[in-house]
């Protein structure tokens, strides 16, 4: 594979760990993706960290041609760099680019250029347990005129930013707001998709949620408003009695990779996990019944965010004495110690640079 690279003759220094927090921070360089309905995917290029040059008529600025995704590359204690399951991101930008009319990648090409961009930019990769490099590719439709049509012009992007610990003291429960008025996604729509357009709709209700004390915001369905769907920017899952229950996969939730590995843990572990619809009053009637034992969210950032209250109305609910339940914190220490490297990968889910 050829990926012409021009380096940064001016890299920049490193950021203090304890200074990184997340998405502040920049590597040196960028990796750019051409793409032409002529001449399919060329061009493939790393170049230095710098802004892009977009035509006011750009798809992307208009329409909303847009798709991304977030995976992470994680310092081990013997001084390696490893990344999650990185195949499972290519493959969901792939089922967002399919919804969204953008072309799509080849998985292996894709792969063999992201792992060239992790070695340039391996001193990037703090040290700290809790610290990572989060990747963040993109693409989006960049025709210069304006009109509603297939996507004939297109560019990747892949830029890397050095992220702190998302904890600053610890997991510590968050309190959610169930959301009744507005609505993230519907089936049919862009939901499974990670497309910046989901996250635009639901800032409103997020800011709802700030402004009344609450971290994010629990999403139900768009049709019936009664199921629940996502929490904020993660999936969500419950333990209710023996059973844990995560919301299927309709066509209106993101298919997380954090969730599908918390599933896959779990089910190894000997738990029962259901994948179903969950109604806002089942939820409720467990809640006020003291069914519902823990709660937490789940996702590339976090990895697993434990939920200490519900509001509903007027109504609060408190989840496990507000604290961090057993199966919460076990799955933060399962997959944390997995993707650091301090525990052992069973299923091979960790990739080796």
């Amino acid at each position: 594979m050829d990926i012409k690279l021009t380096r940064n003759e001016n890299p920049a220094p490193l950021t203090p760990e304890d200074a990184l927090g997340f998405g502040r921070v920049f590597s040196d360089h960028m990796l750019l993706w051409d793409w032409s309905a002529e001449r399919g995917w060329h061009d493939l290029r790393i170049v230095p960290f710098a802004p892009l040059t977009l035509h006011p008529a750009s798809t992307v600025l208009h329409y909303g041609a847009e798709i991304f995704e977030g995976l992470k590359a994680y310092r081990r204690e013997d001084g390696g760099v490893q990344l999650f399951r990185p195949i499972e991101n290519i493959r969901r930008l792939n089922r967002s680019a399919e919804r969204m009319c953008l072309p799509e990648l080849d998985e292996n090409e894709l792969l063999e250029a992201l792992l060239a961009f992790v070695r340039l930019e391996e001193r990037w990769v703090p040290k700290s347990f809790g610290t990572s490099l989060y990747l963040r590719p993109f693409l989006f439709g960049n025709d210069e005129q304006l009109g509603v049509h297939a996507v004939h012009n297109a560019t990747f992007v892949l830029i890397a930013s050095p992220s702190g610990s998302y904890y600053k003291e610890g997991i510590n429960p968050v309190g959610i707001m169930i959301e009744s008025e507005d609505v993230r996604a519907v089936r049919g729509g862009t939901g499974y998709a990670k497309c910046g357009g989901n996250y635009a709709a639901s800032t409103r209700a997020g800011e709802r949620a700030a402004k009344a004390g609450y971290s994010q915001v629990l999403w139900l369905d768009g049709v019936e408003r009664k199921y629940i769907e996502e929490v904020g920017a993660m999936n969500v899952m419950f333990r209710i009695g023996d059973e844990i229950v995560t919301p299927a996969l309709t066509g209106s939730i993101l298919p997380g990779i954090t969730r599908k590995s918390c599933i896959e843990v779990l089910r190894a572990e000997g738990y029962t996990v259901n994948e179903r619809l969950l109604s806002v009053d089942e939820l409720i009637a467990a809640l006020e019944s003291g069914e519902l034992k823990e709660a937490w969210g789940c996702g590339t950032a976090a990895v697993v965010s434990p939920i200490g209250r519900f509001a509903y109305g007027d109504r609060v609910y408190t989840v496990s004495d507000g604290g961090i339940g057993e199966v919460t914190k076990q799955l933060y220490d399962t997959l944390t110690g997995i993707q650091w490297g301090k525990l052992p990968d069973p299923d091979g889910w960790v990739l080796k640079l």
